[in-house]
Formats: C-alpha cells, structure tokens, sequence
C-alpha cells in the first residue's frame, strides 16, 4: 500500500458517482444517461484499484 493520493481521489470519485446513479435511477432520468454514469464510476474505481499497487 503506498497511499498515493491519486488512487484515494479516484476511489473516492467513483463513489461519488455512484451516489449520482443511485440518485439519478430515483430521479426517472434516461437510463442512457444513468449507465453511461454508471460506466464512469467503475472505471475511476478500477483506476484507483490499479494505480494503488
């Protein structure tokens, strides 16, 4: 664990998203959008996994 600070702030960025899709899903939105949101908090969660090795 090197406790780079770009890992923290892209983990912590796609739970941030994912609090955007749960909350867009409540909202009705298109579920174009909400995937699309959906697609970019997994890939900033897998870069934050990645770069903290």
């Amino acid at each position: 664990m090197t406790g780079s600070y770009a890992a923290a702030f892209l983990i912590f960025l796609g739970l941030f998203l994912i609090g955007g899709v749960i909350s867009f899903a409540k909202q009705g939105l298109p579920k174009v959008l909400t995937g699309i949101l959906g697609v970019c908090a997994a890939l900033a969660i897998a870069a934050g996994v990645l770069r903290w090795k």
